[in-house]
């Protein structure tokens, strides 16, 4: 019997190594969602500055990491870039209007736009907040539909304090639309605009394929829509947090008023012209 504890050349039975992991270039943007590898923390891009990355989580909390570390989009690794310089010229703003340089946001103007909720507000600066600031428009929240008649009597609209409303779901014989009616035919009609888009919540305005989506999941009314629309993409939807992650998710998918439905952007475009008519 022979000892062959030594018998065969170890080294050519290891397995070759993998080459270095390829990792697709993103350019960094403004709630751009993204993970760092190494300590698993999501969030969303907040900020930028001397080789370093700055990521909110969903509690509000922020951390800044090497620019240079590895970062994953989806599971995806990829490698984070600092944008590139445009050309000198004209540049416009997300909502594709040209920006003005060099000038402070106004004084806030009497009128104001409305709009139902959090998320709603969100994606309105994210993509006119440009123009708000320029015209001096401020958005205001609702907290939901069923309330805009007493925000309505508190704000007093009147020929130069105009009201804009943005609701969701606004289509025939929806709650909405009875609502809007009613203020329309009463004392502050004349001075108040009330449109809306026709999808059940903003989410479904961002348009399905900047999330690799043919279409947004069908949900039973019998569920929770943002919850089941959650559920439907494989992500969590026990708590609030939840939620949260999930819309800042779906929000940092949009870079321009390109990436929204055009049933939301001419409604945003219409009520910014009638606050600022005049």
């Amino acid at each position: 019997m022979f000892d062959d504890r030594y018998a065969g050349d170890p080294v050519a039975q290891m397995h070759a190594r993998r080459g270095p992991v390829q990792r697709r270039e993103v350019t960094l943007a403004r709630g751009l969602v993204v993970e760092h590898s190494e300590t698993e923390w999501c969030g969303a891009v907040v900020g930028a500055r001397e080789g370093l990355v700055q990521l909110e989580d969903f509690r509000g909390k922020v951390r800044a990491f090497p620019l240079a570390d590895g970062f994953l989009i989806d599971g995806e690794p990829v490698r984070l870039v600092m944008p590139k310089r445009r050309p000198a010229g004209r540049q416009r703003t997300a909502s594709g209007s040209f920006a003005v340089e060099q000038q402070r946001a106004r004084t806030a103007m009497p009128s104001r736009i409305f709009v139902e909720g959090k998320h709603d507000a969100e994606l309105v600066e994210q993509v006119w907040g440009a123009d708000l600031r320029v015209e001096g428009v401020v958005v205001e929240l609702l907290q939901g539909a069923d309330n805009l008649a007493a925000v309505l009597d508190d704000f007093g609209p009147g020929p130069q304090r105009r009201a804009g409303v943005l609701l969701d779901h606004l289509v025939e014989r929806s709650k909405e639309s009875r609502i809007a009616q009613a203020i329309e035919r009463g004392p502050h009609g004349a001075h108040v605009l009330i449109v809306g888009h026709p999808f059940v919540d903003i989410w479904q305005a961002v348009k399905p394929e900047r999330l690799g989506l043919g279409a947004w999941p069908m949900i039973p009314r019998s569920i929770e829509w943002k919850t089941g629309i959650c559920r439907a993409l494989g992500w969590p939807a026990e708590e609030p947090a939840d939620i949260a992650e999930a819309w800042a998710r779906i929000r940092g998918r949009v870079r321009h008023f390109r990436d929204l439905e055009p049933a939301l952007v001419g409604r945003v475009e219409q009520l910014i012209d009638f606050v600022t008519v005049g």
